[in-house]
């Protein structure tokens, strides 16, 4: 296949690239700075020069692909929620996803698939509740922003097009995502669950992330929505205590809900939140985890670092 990737230079992006191009397929990027992506990309990897607000030749782009897969957005734990930067989350992810949703919906031939990026968040806070694709969604902004994330690669589907909507949990990956932030207090000594720890963690290896979004371009059964969670989901207090354990540290210092919220406010709340989900789709489709347990997940990532 032809993939196109938006938001290809990021995270996952760079590993999907790689992981696309190890198997076979033709890869090319759309980033706002083609001069600096031929340097953040893996070798191979193909680059043009777009921007949501001036998106001109963009359907011409499209019709050579087979595929499109939009990582677009600005990471949700990039500073404290303001207004402000709330909205920038909001156009990051919406404005993106509008205007390659015109660009597939206008070129010819045009790609046969579009998987969208979305997230776990759209389930909320959901206590002890088990959460499959077929679950409603939750409250609140995070909620919000992914509901309308995936309503707008929803209108793909208006011109034939498959639209993969990959709810991502906590991605474990060397060189960035969320563990890159809790190695630095465990490797301090001050490492430890937020709040209780009894919420429920949603986690998913970057390999299964990239693997599951090659398993959705690959596998027309899969449509719609995919949580890409692993299936050894375990409480956030015993995902501390396998951390601890595979770098040789204690998790005796849990960071009570309080200063959480002090600290990161509407963000840190979010962190206390429970997310019991399940990968069904990925599971009955076949797909099978290369990471589906946490501690070796973790070796995984920290023998790569």
């Amino acid at each position: 296949m032809r993939v196109i990737i938006a938001g290809g230079t990021g995270f996952i992006g760079k590993a999907l690239c790689r992981d696309l191009l190890l198997a076979g397929h033709e890869v090319a990027v759309l980033t706002r700075d083609a001069s600096r992506a031929v340097g953040r990309v893996p070798q191979g990897t193909g680059v043009s020069q777009w921007s949501p607000e001036r998106p001109e030749g963009l359907p011409q782009v499209l019709s050579d692909a087979d595929a499109v897969v939009n990582l677009s957005g600005e990471s949700v734990a990039a500073q404290r929620w303001t207004a402000q930067f709330k909205q920038r989350l909001l156009d990051s992810r919406l404005n993106s996803t509008r205007t390659l949703v015109q660009a597939i919906c206008q070129a010819e031939p045009r790609p046969k698939v579009l998987v969208n990026a979305s997230a776990v968040g759209i389930y909320g806070n959901r206590g002890e509740e088990e959460l499959s694709e077929t679950s409603p969604p939750g409250t609140g902004f995070l909620a919000e922003l992914a509901i309308r994330w995936e309503q707008a690669a929803e209108e793909a589907r208006e011109v034939g097009v498959r639209v993969v909507k990959l709810r991502i949990g906590v991605v474990l990956g060397e060189g960035g995502g969320a563990l890159e932030k809790m190695l630095l207090p465990f490797r301090l000594f001050v490492g430890g669950p937020f709040g209780s720890g009894r919420q429920w963690f949603p986690w998913v290896h970057l390999d299964d992330v990239t693997g599951l979004t090659l398993h959705a371009l690959q596998n027309e059964a899969v449509d719609g929505a995919v949580n890409v969670v692993a299936p050894g989901i375990v409480r956030l207090e015993e995902f501390c205590r396998v951390l601890g354990r595979v770098i040789g540290r204690p998790s005796w210092l849990p960071v009570p809900g309080f200063a959480l919220r002090l600290i990161a406010g509407e963000l840190g709340e979010t962190l206390l939140w429970s997310q019991r989900v399940v990968p069904q789709v990925a599971m009955q489709t076949g797909y099978t985890f290369r990471y589906p347990q946490v501690e070796e997940a973790l070796r995984a990532v920290l023998a790569r670092t």
